[in-house]
This record gives structure tokens, C-alpha cells and sequence, in this order.
């Protein structure tokens, strides 16, 4: 949950292939509240990322939001929007993370996979996978360890917004 709701969090494994930085990572983790990721070559300078609201949360279950494509710098204008939704399952000690994507058309799911957001997402995956191997070992600078809370109980507070730098 927190790997993929926390902005420090996210920057340590939503980096996509070699040769890319996340240096834009912005979130108010709250219905109505947005987010802004950005991401950079290192070999052309080109940048591009994702702006979006969150529509949902049902904490530690389900995530919903939207998701616009921006082209070029941070606070470029968003192309058409998409609705992401998010679902965590708890089940014997694993949790299973669902994601779905809605596209508003055809055209645009296939302009989406035809640019390679499955590898790229791939990649993130596996430093997600590298991260949530490491939980519990590496507490975060004023923070506790990685460690999930359970599923019940109250949900946790999150702290203000965060400005994540370059890649992890």
C-alpha cells in the first residue's frame, strides 16, 4: 500500500527502463487531491509524465484516480484522461495488486501500448519487487521501516505532500 501511495515511495521503483529519472513526484493522497509524475532522459532531455485526481480511496483496498498524459515540462497541459483503478488483496501473507486502466477509446489504449508502457511498467515492477524485498531492513529517513500495517484497524495518516529528486 504505502509503496504505491507515498511519493518517496514511489520514486525508489516507478522509474521504468535505464537512462530515466523521476524527478517530478507530487501527491496529495486524498479524494479530490491530485498527483503530478514526471519522468526525464538522461541521454535526450526529453520529458514527459502523468497528472491526474484521486476519485476513491479505500485504504489499504482500493485506489482510484484519473491519469492524463503530459508531454514536455512539468505543468505542460494533460492530453486526454484515463481512469486507473487500483486494488490490493491480502491473502496469506501476500498481497495481490490489481491495476486496470480504462482508455477513453481504442485509438488511445493503442497509442498507449504502442510506445512500450508495458515494458517500462515491467521494469517498475521489478524495482518494486527489489524495494518490497527489503522491507522491515531499511527504515526511511524520518520514517518506520517498510512494513505494512494490517488490513484492519484505522487507516494510517499520511503526512503532507512530498517533492521527490532524480532516480533511486
Amino acid at each position: 500500500w504505502r509503496a504505491l501511495t507515498e511519493p518517496a515511495l514511489v520514486n525508489r521503483w516507478l522509474l521504468g527502463p535505464p537512462g530515466w529519472s523521476m524527478p517530478v513526484c507530487e501527491s496529495d493522497f486524498r479524494v479530490g487531491g491530485g498527483y503530478e509524475y514526471g519522468w526525464r532522459s538522461e541521454t535526450d532531455g526529453g520529458e514527459f509524465g502523468f497528472v491526474g485526481e484521486f476519485r476513491e480511496i479505500e485504504p489499504h483496498s482500493k485506489v482510484v484516480h484519473t491519469e492524463g498524459l503530459r508531454e514536455g515540462s512539468p505543468g505542460a497541459e494533460a492530453a486526454s484522461e484515463s481512469l486507473i483503478t487500483i486494488t490490493f488483496e491480502e491473502m496469506g501473507g501476500a498481497t495481490t495488486v490489481v491495476t486496470t486502466i480504462e482508455y477513453p477509446s481504442k485509438e488511445a489504449r493503442d497509442a498507449v501500448l504502442a510506445q512500450g508502457m508495458t515494458d517500462g511498467m515491467e521494469m517498475s515492477y521489478r524495482h518494486l519487487d527489489e524495494l518490497l524485498a527489503t522491507r522491515g531492513e531499511e527504515p526511511l529517513e524520518g520514517d518506520a521501516p517498510l512494513e505494512d500495517p494490517p488490513l484492519s484497524g484505522p487507516p494510517r495518516a499520511h503526512g503532507p505532500p512530498l517533492r521527490g529528486g532524480g532516480a533511486g
